[in-house]
This record gives structure tokens, sequence and C-alpha cells, in this order.
């Protein structure tokens, strides 16, 4: 693990010390090139361009298996999983769909002066694919995750699509939490090739509304290329972490630790920070990273900040992935946040429960696009549409309609409000 240790001067810095910051994770090697080479051959060609993109990564000297998994397979997966793995998972699914009923949106009516009215309803996707990742491990949990949340907001139809491992099949844990979750249809495929069939469709593939979930450079790549012709949830890239910490207590220096060795767990792309007023907590946290490290773990960056202020204005800079907020003094600045995927407030509250079981999405924006962002929600799988009712309205509507149309050179735009109330085009002509 590379460790780094900067200085901020003041919240004037904090946008020039998070752009440092950002710097520390490897480049990221540009991909567009192939992943349009990809995304074309896979739209013109479908499920052969699908099969040839799977062997040549994924499946490596076998030949890939059918790409849609056998529902009996699902079922065969949920029944042999451990108990106590099931049991988890099925927390996770309850914690998670409970929190995402409160991101539902109701109807609203609007009623306005001039007597019109507008409906404003919310109406969910037909179908949805979901991206779970499984090149460095299994991740069962976005299963729970993407799939719960789809369910609540109300898409008909799921289907998941995750890489083979070598033997050409899903990791049982993957199937299993497919089953437990009532996914629709499960997909032998990965990377780029796998978000273009969904936006598109194939001879085995169906093509879908809105495409979900992390994933690879390559993954995401694709989701943006393909996002003018099917709805994404955005950007989510490599893991990164931003601790605010008011504390040197050496129990929770350890458990900090913990929290930032276990995000940069994801890789060398990953992204971890610890901010500290405290030089000597910043010590501390550098001796047990350095103990505790491994040759993935991704880069740290600790910062000595003068003020809690100065803290919280470069979290705000980078706008993490994930922010915890530890130490009285920090826990304070909960209120102030504005720019984060998930805030986890108080030293209990591991990024890591945020992961798994807490019941907030862990599919959350990353490369500090939490400035625009939000975590996966209900409102990703669904949009919002108005209905209009004017009816008399017309006549107090249609003068001040037909001039803004006529400024703007759309004469039959004016006369087409103008026929609703005739009396406002006669006093015209008049």
């Amino acid at each position: 693990m590379r460790i780094e240790r900067l200085t901020l001067t003041g919240a004037d810095e904090a946008p020039a010390c998070a752009s440092r910051i950002r710097v520390l994770a490897p480049m990221r090697t540009a991909v567009e090139e192939a992943v349009a080479g990809i995304v074309e051959q896979v739209r013109t060609e479908g499920d052969a361009a699908v099969i040839e993109f799977t062997h040549r990564f994924d499946t490596a000297d076998r030949p890939p298996r059918p790409l849609r998994v056998d529902p009996a397979d699902l079922s065969a997966a949920l029944e042999g999983c451990d108990p106590e793995l099931r049991s988890a998972l099925e927390l996770a699914r309850a914690n998670v769909e409970r929190t995402a009923r409160a991101g539902l949106g109701a109807d609203e009516q609007v009623e306005l002066d001039q007597g019109q009215r507008i409906l404003i309803r919310e109406r969910p996707v037909r179908r949805a694919g979901l991206y779970v990742p499984g090149g460095r491990a299994p991740y069962p949990s976005t299963v729970v995750m993407s799939a719960t949340t789809a369910r609540v907001a109300g898409v008909k139809e799921v289907v998941v699509c995750s890489p083979p491992g070598p033997d050409g099949d899903l990791h049982p844990a993957i199937l299993a939490a497919c089953a437990l979750c009532q996914v629709d249809a499960v997909f032998r495929m990965g990377g780029a090739q796998a978000i273009a069939a969904l936006a598109y469709g194939t001879q085995t593939v169906p093509r879908v509304d809105v495409v979900a979930g992390p994933g690879s450079l390559y993954v995401q790549e694709a989701k943006r290329l393909v996002s003018g012709d099917v709805g994404i949830d955005g950007f989510q890239g490599p893991s990164d972490l931003v601790v605010l910490l008011d504390s040197a207590n050496p129990e929770i220096l350890s458990w900090i630790s913990l929290d930032l060795l276990a995000q940069a767990e994801h890789g060398a792309e990953s992204l971890v920070v610890a901010v500290a007023t405290d030089p000597g907590a910043l010590d501390a946290l550098a001796d047990l990273l350095a103990a505790g490290a491994t040759e993935k773990s991704g880069p740290a960056a600790l910062v000595h900040a003068p003020d809690l202020d100065s803290s919280l204005a470069l979290a705000e800079a980078f706008a993490p992935e994930h922010l915890q907020l530890v130490g009285a003094g920090a826990e304070a600045l909960a209120g102030r946040v504005t720019s984060a995927g998930c805030l986890f407030v108080g030293a209990e509250s591991a990024t890591a429960f945020g992961d798994y079981v807490a019941g907030s999405n862990h599919v959350l924006p990353t490369a500090g696009a939490a400035r625009f962002a939000s975590t996966l929600s209900p409102r990703h799988f669904r949009r919002r549409m108005a209905e209009v009712r004017i009816g008399p309205a017309a006549a107090a509507l249609a003068g001040a309609g037909a001039a803004i149309a006529r400024a703007e050179g759309f004469e039959t735009h004016a006369r087409s409000m103008e026929a609703r109330a005739p009396a406002v085009g006669e006093n015209r002509s008049a």
C-alpha cells in the first residue's frame, strides 16, 4: 500500500488538495476505442459476438456454456446455499427493501391559478438489466442491492448478468442470491459485451430499459456509450473512502484502520483518505495501515488539516463515494455534508456495514460524481410524466401561450392554443 502524507493549510486549498489525492490512484487506461468496437459488434451480431467475447475474456480454453442460466440451476443454488450465508442475504434483502421503499414517490396533483390541473405520475420502467461483477470475486451482495431496489420500484422484469469463471459458470452464491431475489433471468456474460447485449438485445438476451450496477472501467465506459439508447444509473468505478477523524482513541484508530484497509481491499485503483487535525492520530494510522496492507491494497492519503472546517471543505471537494465522520466534532458536521455517495456517522458506523447489511445501497457514485449523482434507488428505475388537463383554463392561458409562440416564430402553435379559446383569437384579429 502506498501511503502519502499531505498537509492542508486551509479551506481555500481544499480543491487543489483533493486533486492531488485523486492522482494517487493509477491512471486509467483509455478504453474508449476498444469498448466502442465491442459494443458495435454485439449490436450488429447479437449472440454470436457475446459468445465470442465471453470465450475470449472469461472462459479461456473452455467453450462457453449457454448464455442464459437454467432456472433449475438457480433453485438448486439456493437450496444448496450455506445456511449462514442465506440468512445473511435474507437480512440484507429485508433491510435494503425497507430503506428503498422510503425512496418511492407518490403521484402529486397541482391545481394552478388559471384552473388547469397537472398530475405528476411516477411509473416504473418495464425491464431492468443489472450488472453484477464477478472478476476478482463473486458479489451476491450486489444482486441483493440492485434487484431488491428494482423490485421495490415496481419493475416487472428484472434480469441479471455476470461474467462466468474459467469453468464457464457463475458462482453459486450469485445464483443463490438471484433465486432469493426472484430474478426473472440470469445470463453468463460480463464486460462491455454484456452491457451492449442488455442495451440492444440479442437473439437470447432481451433489450432492457435501464442498465444499472458497478463494474470495471470497460463496463462503465460501455454504459456511458449506450446511455443515449438506454437509461443508466451512473458511473460506478473503483471504490473510495474519506474519513474525517476527530479522535485519538487507540481502539477507534484501530477500527478506522480496518475501515480504510477494507475499501483499499478492492484493488489498486481504490483510494482511501483519512483527514485529522491531530498529527499523532495520523502517525498511528500510518503504522496500522502499513502493518495491515497487502500487495493488492489501493493507495492511502493521510491529511493533516488545521481545523474541522478545512477537513469538511476537503471532503466536499473530493466528493467521496463513502464519507465517515468519527469523533464528536466531526460527527457534528453531518448536517453540512452535501457531496458524498453515502454518509456514515459515528465510530460504530463502518462503511462495510453499508456494503452489506445496514440497509443503505452500496451501488454509489464514484470518481467525484457524488457532486451531482445519487446512490442507486427506486428513482433510477422510475420516470416521471405529467398528465395535463386544461379544460376551461384555455381561455386564460391561450393569450400568454400564443404570445410566446409567436415570439419564437411558431404561428401554428399560437393558433392551436387560440382555437381552444376563440375569443382570444377574435380579439387579436379585431
